[in-house]
This record gives C-alpha cells, sequence and structure tokens, in this order.
C-alpha cells in the first residue's frame, strides 16, 4: 500500500471545550487543533453539504460529547443540535491539512453575503482569577496565592505566562512556557486555554505532577 492511499489513524482526539476545541493527533509531528466551529460549519452530514448558502451564527458552538463509529470514524454532538456529522479519520486529517485555506473560504463566502463573523466572546468587564504557585516556585517568587485582574491582552494560557513574565527577572525566568505545567480549574491546560472571570490557576514547575488529564474544564 502506498503512503498516499495509507489509512491514517489518530494517536489522540482530546476535547477541550473551555477552549472551544478538538486536538487531533496523527504522531508526534502531526497536530491538528481544530475549533468546534470549523468542525461544525464542515460537517459532512447532507443537510450541511446541500445548504446553499454557508452557516451562520456558528462562531460559539460547542462540542457536548463525542462517540465513536466503530475504529474508523467520531460522531460528534455540538451544542445547537446538530449532531449527524460523521468525522472519519481521512477527513479529520484533511481537516487540519486544509484549515487555512478551508477557513479563508467560509469567511470570503459569509463576505459575499454581507455577514459580518464576530468570534470574539461577550467578555465580562473585569476578569479576576486566582493564581496558584507550588513546589519551588512559592519560595523564589515569595508567594502560594494571588488574585489578580487581567489585562485585556492576556486572552488565554500563553498570554498569561507572558504577562507575568514581565514582572521581572525571576518570573521571566521561572515562568517559561517550557518550564512549567499549567492547570485550569484543577485540569491540565494547552497554550490556547481560555481564561474566564472565577478561573483557578495552578503554575507547577515541569517534573511536580504528572499529565494524566487529557480533557480541559
Amino acid at each position: 500500500m502506498s503512503d498516499k492511499n495509507a489509512v491514517r489513524v489518530p494517536t489522540e482526539i482530546s476535547l477541550h471545550q473551555k477552549s472551544h476545541v478538538l486536538v487531533v493527533s496523527f504522531d508526534e509531528e502531526t497536530r491538528f487543533e481544530l475549533p468546534c466551529e470549523y468542525l461544525r460549519i464542515f460537517s459532512h452530514a447532507a443537510e450541511v453539504r446541500t445548504l446553499k448558502v454557508p452557516e451562520t451564527g456558528k462562531e460559539h458552538v460547542n462540542i457536548e460529547k463525542i462517540e465513536a463509529q466503530g475504529q474508523y470514524a467520531i460522531r460528534i454532538f455540538f451544542d445547537d443540535g446538530h449532531n449527524t456529522g460523521i468525522y472519519s479519520w481521512q477527513t479529520l486529517y484533511d481537516l487540519g491539512l486544509h484549515q487555512t485555506q478551508n477557513w479563508q473560504g467560509y469567511l470570503a463566502s459569509l463576505e459575499a453575503i454581507g455577514y459580518v463573523h464576530n468570534a470574539a466572546p461577550k467578555a465580562p468587564t473585569e476578569r479576576r482569577v486566582t493564581l496558584l504557585y507550588f513546589v519551588n516556585l512559592v519560595r523564589d517568587l515569595g508567594k502560594e496565592t494571588e488574585t489578580v485582574v487581567l489585562p485585556d491582552a492576556v486572552k488565554d494560557v500563553t498570554t498569561l505566562l507572558a504577562w507575568l513574565r514581565t514582572r521581572g527577572d525571576k518570573w521571566a525566568r521561572l515562568l517559561q512556557q517550557d518550564r512549567v505545567q499549567v492547570t485550569v480549574n484543577k485540569a491540565f491546560s494547552e497554550p490556547f486555554t481560555v481564561l474566564d472571570a472565577g478561573d483557578e490557576v495552578a503554575i507547577v514547575p515541569h517534573g511536580g505532577v504528572g499529565k494524566t488529564v487529557l480533557e480541559d474544564a
């Protein structure tokens, strides 16, 4: 069998409901972060494929659950009631591989019908979160916990760490993204995990805990 016709089987499928993202990995170098909206828009269900105009109003759609379909696909249940889309391994691979061009084409089709795509959620005026520090960070940073109000620019785990690193040399050295593991509401996060008001964010040096949770809150 040639590589072109080889069946690609995912090694990981992880739903991050808080961030509205489905992570699908096929090997160590092939990892796709597929937004729920993208998966909903490009569902292969007949009622979606036969639409004469692009679907709209799906900016904040989320996935409620996923069901295996034998050894070849998953069925995705979206919170807008759509649940007839079957996503084969090849479909997931193709959606990941062509994500940029597919999405640009979709946005162009929205523009053609005069629809303004608005992906920005309605955020509260103040996002106050609790930060917890563990192991040597308690000693080196001089605190176990603090409550902070996030600036508008801090949207996710990556931008949170970048913001904290601006506090000084110790912070910049200790909170490099490859040196710490971050949990949000007691679930392991990804760099793209979004932060909301009321979240509890724990920062642990690598080696302090083992990663056992595949799904964020």
